[in-house]
């Protein structure tokens, strides 16, 4: 940089271009907010204060003392049901990314590392799958089965491993041409075992990224399910039951406005903690 170009930089107000990283306010509040809502999952039995199943006192009673949320169309307390919902829907979430994650990373180093007809039938199946929203097939699946927490979870799993397979699979193409892979099979080193101990570490990256990014959509698609009365069964405190019991009657906001909250701070927090840890693994960073 020539002297120059010191004052022509002050003068137009010009700076250095910098990589922009997600601020630590942000990810610490995430961090926060997904701390707390797990520790109301495992304590709900000690912090609700009435049964979320039965009811606790009059039909739509207002926020007030000792119902600080309410009650709903049935005078079950508003915040034990919310309380208890954490210990439904976020759990349940995790295990739907858990599953899809692990059959859609399974079938993509599969398809990715052998390649040929494996290659193609995976690949024509999740263009399948991708051929439907994803809404209206876990939609359907759910209605097949009967509406249930397992079904829901089989059905989003259902429309959610596709992606994991196109994101491991582009990992593993990438990765199988290597010259540390060619290096490590010239020495002898069996197919498998190659897979195991070079391609699998080095592709796990991308996949980590989508399921912390995802954890969010699925908290949201589940209670797009529960919603359409296709989720876990009532009287199960699910926050999209709740909001649905509230939206035959908005006047009476506290029975749907309060679970959309609930699910509001958990999906943001988890798209914020998502972006971190994409930050963090992104290699360029």
């Amino acid at each position: 940089m020539t002297t120059v170009d010191v004052p022509v930089r002050r003068w137009f107000g010009l700076r250095p271009v910098r990589r922009r990283r997600r601020p630590r306010a942000l990810v610490a509040a995430a961090i926060t907010i997904l701390a707390l809502w797990a520790a109301v999952a495992v304590a709900a039995p000690l912090l609700a204060p009435f049964d979320p199943l039965v009811q606790a006192g009059p039909y739509y009673t207002p926020p007030s003392p000792p119902h600080w949320l309410g009650t709903d169309q049935l005078g079950r307390d508003v915040l034990s049901r919310i309380l208890y919902g954490a210990r439904l829907s976020l759990p349940l979430a995790v295990v739907i990314v858990a599953l899809a994650l692990a059959i859609g990373g399974g079938l993509g180093l599969l398809a990715g590392y052998v390649g040929r007809w494996v290659d193609e039938s995976l690949m024509r199946l999740t263009d399948l799958v991708f051929a439907f929203p994803p809404i209206i097939l876990a939609m359907v699946v759910s209605a097949a089965f009967g509406p249930s927490a397992r079904n829901a979870v089989l059905a989003l799993v259902l429309v959610s491993w596709p992606t994991y397979a196109r994101v491991v699979r582009g990992a593993v193409l990438s990765i199988r041409g290597s010259d540390f892979v060619a290096a490590s099979r010239m020495l002898g080193v069996g197919p498998w075992l190659a897979l195991r101990r070079d391609v699998v570490p080095n592709s796990v990256g991308p996949a980590v990224v989508l399921a912390s990014l995802q954890l969010g959509e699925a908290v949201l698609m589940l209670a797009s399910l529960s919603f359409l009365g296709l989720g876990p069964r009532p009287p199960a405190p699910e926050w999209g039951a709740m909001i649905a019991g509230g939206a035959n009657d908005l006047s009476k906001w506290w029975v749907s406005i309060t679970p959309g909250v609930a699910i509001l701070t958990a999906v943001l927090a988890f798209n914020l903690l998502g972006d971190a840890v994409r930050d963090w693994l992104d290699p360029r960073r």
